[in-house]
């Protein structure tokens, strides 16, 4: 039985995930600093190992991969998923929240791929990084959220280059709008009317319909694909300047 790491697992895209590994006959260690929210998860799952770890410290995530280890003896992919969202003008994001968002959503990858590296060089193992289409395009308030994710494409495209010769793949999802609980929570009427006539599919992703995509590029389906970006966005990367009235 094959066994992933997904960081961020204990809600959203990275929970969507695991449930669809699960089915597929795979093994997850479920990885949160949630405590709460990630025994709530590993309630009704089984198996699957729950692990508290902030991605941000090095220590964490070094004792991580080695109670993954311990628990289920390898490593077959590992789903960087864990992040956070600080969305601020520009103005008003001093280097503290910049520094918050880096430690995370980049820091955070970096020192959990680094840490994974060794057991996924014995089992040539398979790396996805979750990105955003914000770092593919530019977007209000995501100074330090969007720069972020435009440098864990980066950071895929160089262990894609280095790792390559290991066997191991890695590769990028970027998630468009998903309808999770926050998102609805957050998003006017306004602003969901916007995001529908901007996405060509006129609607928000689900966090499912994100998941399988990230399962695909584990699986041995994907074994020729390495080094891509994926926007999973319903084509909102694709459009350009989408004036109503130049539409007829």
């Amino acid at each position: 039985m094959k066994t992933a790491i997904i960081t961020g697992a204990a809600r959203g895209i990275g929970l969507a995930t695991t449930d669809i590994l699960l089915a597929n006959g795979w093994q997850v260690a479920m990885v949160d600093r949630d405590a709460k929210a990630l025994a709530d998860a590993l309630e009704t799952r089984t198996n699957v190992h729950g692990i508290d770890c902030d991605v941000s410290d090095e220590g964490s995530v070094k004792g991580m991969i080695a109670e993954t280890l311990r628990h289920f003896g390898q490593i077959d992919a590992l789903v960087n998923n864990a992040g956070v969202a600080d969305f601020c003008p520009i103005e008003e994001t001093d280097f503290v929240r910049w520094k918050t968002v880096m430690e995370t959503n980049l820091d955070g990858v970096f020192l959990c791929t680094q840490a994974a590296i060794p057991a996924l060089k014995k089992t040539k193992g398979a790396i996805v990084n979750i990105a955003s289409i914000s770092g593919l395009r530019a977007s209000t308030l995501r100074v330090a959220y969007g720069t972020s994710k435009a440098a864990v494409i980066q950071l895929t495209l160089q262990q894609a280059v280095e790792l390559g010769e290991y066997g191991i793949r890695a590769n990028t999802v970027c998630p468009g709008p998903v309808r999770t609980k926050l998102a609805m929570a957050v998003h006017t009427q306004d602003i969901i009317d916007a995001y529908h006539d901007a996405i060509p599919l006129n609607r928000y992703g689900s966090e499912a319909e994100i998941g399988e995509v990230i399962a695909f590029l584990i699986s041995e389906k994907a074994s020729f694909v390495t080094g891509q970006t994926i926007a999973a966005d319903g084509g909102f990367e694709a459009t350009g300047v989408g004036l109503p009235a130049l539409r007829s």
